[in-house]
């Protein structure tokens, strides 16, 4: 007789000596096979438990228990506000954000969460106000799918405050820093490539590490934001083209690593960050900053707010404005100078 050879299809004696048959499928969950092998009953269950209805296990689905964070945050997981809402590299952020909140409170019921207890947590993060800042609001948003889906009547987090934020963030460059770092890195380096990208087009780093000369036509280099999925038609200045015409052939990307592969956008943000401490800079100066000044150069400039915002992709003009109001201020003071000096 033909033994049938079927896929995935596991058969084994129980105590009891009776031939058991089961579909063990990776990912999936295990289904039983009845009747004799060929029938048609085995083979319908066969074929129902490999076809595209069938039921996957669904990771860590046996380990987490009902009304408990681990349960509330693979419900937020799975819902259209972040699957659908959410751009991955926007995902992978809250991710990384979410994920040592489960690790370290996921077996406990979100119903006994506490106001009290959100502020201890806030208090352990007071030294970095910008990450607190960060993980109150991926709570705040765990907090109301809770109440969604009735695993509390309130939420925590409202009326809790968040942290002062008193620096203004990523420091700009100035047009010091950016002859400092020249100084250092010369024409036709990989780190001084980087710096004129970043300036020249006003992109954030993980736009700039993608990168190549697919995205330039007609001296435009245009390309669809990771972030916010603006297009951005970049007209390409002299002084980066000077770096883009020494980028050999071929090269998928403008900006590799020194084994030629193509960068994250960490990884790209990591190095440029070394390349501005050998330049003399202070820590914290990176891409963000080149975007800034970028912005203020083409306000000092004379560019409009909206030119401005075109040129970098930004979708709020508010950001924009803050840097053409200062540029103004500077064009004023300056006329003022003249104005004493003539008299």
């Amino acid at each position: 007789m033909t033994k049938m050879l079927l896929r995935f299809v596991h058969e084994f004696k129980d105590r009891h000596g009776k031939t058991r048959r089961y579909v063990r499928r990776p990912g999936f969950k295990r289904v039983p096979l009845i009747g004799d092998p060929g029938s048609p009953e085995f083979m319908e269950a066969y074929s129902n438990a490999i076809g595209p209805n069938a039921n996957k296990v669904e990771p860590g689905a046996g380990r987490t228990a009902p009304g408990t964070v681990a349960d509330l945050v693979v419900r937020y997981y799975k819902s259209k506000e972040f699957c659908d809402n959410l751009r991955p590299s926007t995902q992978s952020t809250y991710r990384s954000i979410i994920e040592p909140f489960r690790a370290e409170h996921g077996d406990k019921r979100v119903a006994l969460l506490r106001r009290d207890h959100i502020k201890d947590m806030l208090a352990k993060k007071a030294a970095t106000p910008t990450a607190a800042n960060n993980f109150l609001k991926r709570l705040r948003q765990l907090m109301a799918l809770a109440i969604d889906v009735g695993m509390r009547s309130d939420n925590p987090t409202i009326a809790i405050k968040p942290f002062k934020i008193s620096s203004g963030g990523h420091p700009m460059w100035t047009k010091s820093d950016v002859a400092a770092f020249r100084r250092k890195h010369p024409h036709g380096s990989r780190a001084r490539l980087a710096m004129e990208m970043g300036l020249c087009t006003m992109q954030r780093c993980g736009d700039l590490a993608r990168m190549g000369r697919q995205h330039i036509q007609n001296g435009v280099l245009t390309i669809r934001q990771q972030k916010t999925g603006q297009v951005a038609p970049i007209p390409i200045l002299p002084e980066l083209q000077a770096e883009f015409d020494l980028v050999p052939a071929g090269q998928l990307t403008f900006l590799v690593t020194k084994h030629g592969k193509g960068f994250s956008s960490a990884g790209l943000g990591n190095w440029f960050g070394r390349m501005c401490r050998q330049a003399g800079l202070p820590d914290g100066y990176n891409t963000h900053g080149l975007r800034k000044a970028g912005a203020t150069r083409g306000a000092e400039a004379g560019w409009t707010v909206h030119q401005i915002a075109a040129w970098g992709g930004w979708k709020s003009l508010s950001e924009v404005q803050r840097y053409t109001k200062d540029a103004d201020r500077r064009k004023l003071a300056l006329a003022a100078v003249h104005k004493l000096k003539g008299r």
